[in-house]
């Protein structure tokens, strides 16, 4: 196995944790363990199916010749085609992007929809890029991929640094060599080219469903819980509206550069705007400013981690004082930290679970791209629900029956469920 390294600066110890790739590694040998799964089943799904490395040259906008380093892996198209994001960033890693594949996998088979799990990333910073030169990017980068991904094949999305626009690139990239509209070749895309109605708010919306359902197993009233939200862009700041809307009080919300807190509640939309203003949550007048790595110990019933990976680890784990933790973000919580957050008999919403909100109304899109007939917000919100919930209590269900933690069962589910289409498909040789 190829082990990359993450961040600079940390010991050997942490840097293993942090790796996405042996943290997913980690969860799928317990689950497997668990289920007794057969050794040859384990080695199917322990790995990826196919992995690609694509070199993109690019003209940039000044004359220079630059190229940039693509990956795109298939992780499982065991129950339908891959499934997953393509985000632009400097620090992906192909380990990065395994792991994000493999948890696609586990996603899609949660919620029970028909795809497999992918993921994309090109190594580029979209900071110092100008459309333009994103756009180039994003069409040489489809290009090369163009044998591996298809509406029956690979169905890419939106990830971190890609949005709609990228989307619509990529479609009309592959269109054009396909020499037909294509529009089934991703989700996410703007309404106009076949996107769906609720796809924007779909992965916060999902978050609050399971919320939902965790503070009723509990005992809780939404209209008494305090909720701290990590990370304010399209997952977390949804989220927190939504929360916020359904009778939630939103204590704190925290950011990369700041954090704001009011223990009588936010209003998640006046932030925003006060964000659109200013360019920053800092200075808030509802709210004060704290210590934004502080504010994740906050004392609160729902603590939503929206932002990225690793934030909850073994050396800050034992200090969570929450009854809940939704997982909006893809790893947020590391592998130990598992263990510790179990002990202090935190309910764990896994992301696997909780931010699949994005993918099943992905999957919503993808079906209304080839009926060529498009549902209303209505219908899409009430469809998400219903899988939502019907996730959440599988995955409870799962989690007393084995006697084990709520990722375990999540994942303990996805692997039964992947493996028995591949039991049930053969192996073709």
């Amino acid at each position: 196995m190829i082990l990359e390294a993450t961040k600079p600066g940390l010991d050997e110890s942490m840097e293993r944790e942090f790796n996405p790739w042996l943290s997913a590694e980690a969860r799928f040998d317990e689950a497997a363990d668990r289920l007794g799964l057969d050794e040859g089943l384990r080695k199917i799904l322990g790995a990826p199916a196919l992995e690609v490395t694509v070199h993109i040259p690019v003209q940039l906008d000044d004359g220079r010749l630059e190229v940039f380093t693509g990956y795109r892996v298939q992780h499982s198209i065991a129950r339908g085609p891959a499934k997953g994001g393509i985000r632009f960033a400097p620090d992906v890693t192909l380990d990065e992007v395994r792991a994000l594949a493999s948890w696609m996998t586990w996603k899609c088979a949660v919620v029970n929809i028909p795809f497999g799990g992918g993921k994309g990333g090109v190594i580029c910073d979209p900071a110092v890029l100008s459309q333009g030169e994103l756009e180039r990017i994003t069409r040489r980068y489809t290009a090369e991929l163009m044998d591996f991904i298809g509406p029956e094949r690979d169905v890419p999305a939106p990830d971190m640094n890609t949005n709609e626009q990228t989307m619509a690139w990529i479609m009309d990239t592959y269109s054009m060599h396909k020499r037909a509209t294509m529009n089934a070749i991703v989700t996410g895309k703007p309404l106009n080219l076949g996107g769906s109605r609720g796809r924007v708010e779909a992965t916060g919306r999902g978050c609050l469903f399971v919320t939902l359902q965790a503070l009723k197993k509990l005992h809780l009233e939404p209209s008494k819980t305090k909720v701290v939200v990590q990370g304010f862009g399209n997952v977390g700041g949804k989220a927190a509206k939504l929360m916020h809307r359904s009778g939630m009080k939103i204590i704190c919300v925290i950011e990369y550069d700041g954090a704001v807190f009011n223990p009588n509640g936010i209003d998640p939309e006046a932030l925003q705007r006060h964000r659109a203003e200013t360019g920053s949550i800092t200075g808030y007048p509802e709210a004060e400013d704290i210590d934004k790595q502080e504010a994740l110990f906050l004392d609160c019933d729902v603590l939503v981690p929206a932002a990225k990976e690793n934030v909850i680890h073994s050396r800050n784990a034992d200090r969570i004082r929450t009854r809940i933790i939704c997982e909006g973000a893809n790893g947020p919580c590391t592998a130990p930290a598992d263990k510790i957050l179990a002990e202090k008999g935190v309910f764990v919403i896994p992301d696997i679970l909780a931010n699949a909100g994005g993918v099943t109304v992905s999957y919503f899109e993808w079906v209304q791209d080839r009926q060529g007939y498009f549902w209303n917000e209505q219908l899409v919100n009430g469809r998400l629900e219903e899988i939502m919930v019907d996730a959440f209590r599988d995955v409870v269900k799962f989690a007393e029956a084995h006697q084990v933690n709520n990722r375990t069962a999540a994942y303990m589910l996805a692997l039964d469920r992947v493996a028995f289409a591949i039991k049930l498909r053969g192996i073709y040789a």
